[in-house]
This record gives structure tokens, sequence and C-alpha cells, in this order.
């Protein structure tokens, strides 16, 4: 065989057996799912100019996080909706989750909420077992790309003032005369619109956990890192604004928030992973040899 043919043929055949693969028929012998997958929505691949997640001092003076550039090479599908309170009880049903917090029985149509972030760990692994599929939760990163316009990214010096802390303090008290008379009680799914990339109720009242841990950083006076130590203990939850929860709490407003203002709810928003070609073709090869 010619080496140009080999070359063509090297890589259209796994091109051949990915593209067979991600439409194969659920039903036939390759994949049996116990349960349809979530509905999805598929983020294009693109740019990020955002705000490190984090606690961020110079001199132990607060100061505004550095902004970073994230470039996502490969798109991402996310849930188009948060994890139901309906489908949460299902995987409570099968003894694979905890029960949520609270003290009354949530209506089906409603958002999952009271979860922490074992939880919503437990939940991606009984999901990723039911439907054959890996699903896990997004990092803050692909978070705030999915987010799009819904993303609040504002730093602690709005106006430029010198005064780190009373920036800091006047930000503080500002978020907190917004939160004044806002209704933190779950609504139903759907009910705070979508986003510019088709996320319903991104930045509502159901904060969602994110894999990414907590971070203190210390900048010398060139706004280089000098130390930076992370604490996975507390992970962030995206949503109106960032937060950060220590990661067993369940009820946002119990006092479990390491910084900043506390959420109204937690909730679960999954990302479901994509074949990469090497394991689609292995599937294939299982499927066709089996």
């Amino acid at each position: 065989m010619k080496p140009g043919l080999l070359l063509t043929t090297a890589l259209v055949v796994p091109a051949i057996a990915l593209a067979v693969y991600l439409t194969r028929d659920p039903a036939g012998p390759t994949a049996q799912p116990a349960m349809a997958s979530p509905q999805t929505v598929a983020i294009a691949p693109g740019r990020l100019a955002y705000r490190l997640p984090g606690e961020f001092q110079t001199a132990e003076r607060p100061v505004d996080a550095p902004e970073d550039r994230v470039r996502f090479r490969r798109s991402f599908d996310i849930m188009a909706y948060q994890v139901g309170a309906a489908d949460y009880a299902l995987c409570v049903a099968d003894g694979a989750c905890a029960p949520a917090d609270g003290a009354v029985q949530r209506a089906a149509n409603l958002p999952a909420t009271g979860v922490s972030f074992r939880d919503a760990n437990a939940y991606a692994q009984w999901l990723s077992d039911k439907t054959g599929e890996g699903w896990r939760l997004p990092t803050d990163e692909e978070w705030a790309f999915a987010a799009a316009e819904r993303f609040s990214d504002h730093g602690i010096d709005p106006d430029g003032g010198s005064d780190a802390i009373a920036r800091w303090l006047a930000r503080y008290r500002g978020e907190a005369e917004a939160a004044k008379g806002r209704d933190p009680e779950p609504k139903p799914q759907g009910h705070f619109g979508a986003n510019s990339n088709g996320l319903h109720d991104v930045g509502g009242n159901v904060w969602e956990w994110t894999t990414t841990c907590y971070r203190r950083v210390a900048l010398d006076g060139n706004g280089r890192v000098d130390t930076s130590t992370d604490n996975c203990g507390v992970r962030v939850v995206a949503g109106k604004h960032r937060g950060y929860m220590s990661f067993f709490i369940r009820d946002g407003k119990s006092g479990g928030c390491a910084a900043g203002l506390p959420p109204d709810n937690l909730g679960i928003r999954l990302v479901r992973e994509r074949p990469s070609m090497l394991s689609a073709f292995r599937a294939l090869w299982r499927g066709a040899t089996g």
C-alpha cells in the first residue's frame, strides 16, 4: 500500500468509527442505558476573559483578582436545566444519593436544592451509571463560559479608588442592599428564562456547585503571585454572584459560606463528557466483537 493511502486510511477509519459511535442506536447492542439523558446545550469553542476566583491580597490588603484569558479548544455539553427535584429523588430511591436537605418535599418541577458538593458528585456518578455516559460537575471556568452574559464578574475596584478595604466593604454593602426583598424560595424550572446559550435559570436563586477549589493568593508589588494556597475543603459555587462553600454544606444560609454573601440555595448542573476518538473506537470494536 502506498504511504499516502496508508496515512489517509489511518485518519479516516477512526473518524468513521467515531461518527458511527456517536450516531449509534441507543437500543442497539453497544449501549443499553437504564434511563434517557437529560437535555443538554452544546457550548462551542471560544475564549473567555474573566476574573480568577478566590481571595487575593497585596501587603495583606484585599485587591482585585487578576483577569485570566482562557481558551476552550473543544466544545462541551452542559445541562440545559438544573437537576430537578424529581430526578434527584430517583437517585435517592436507588440508594445512591442522600436525601436533600429541607423539611418539605419539593415539587417535581422545582430544581433539586439542599444538596452538598458530595451529594452533587454522588448524583453525577449515579447518572453516569444509569445513562452509560460520563457526567461531572463543571469547573468555574466552564460554568462562566456557558453562563455568558449572566456571569457576574465584578471587581472590588469599580471606581478606581485607592483604599482597597473601603472598596471591598462598599461592594459588600452593595450586594447586601441588592439582596433585600429578594425571594429565596426555589421557582419552577424555566422561571428565570434562558441565556444566550440556551441555559435556563442561570443567575436565578439557585447557585450551582463547581469543582474549583477556593484559593488564597498573595501578590507582590508588581502583581505577580508570591504565594498561593488551595483549600479544596471549600468549593466555588456559581450563580448570581460567586460564592465559596464548604463541601459538606447543603444550605448556603446556614453559615457555611467561606467568603462573601451566602447563596439562597445550592443545586446541581452537570457537564457531559464527550468520548475521545480512541474510546469511541474501542467501544465500537467491543460492540462488533462482543
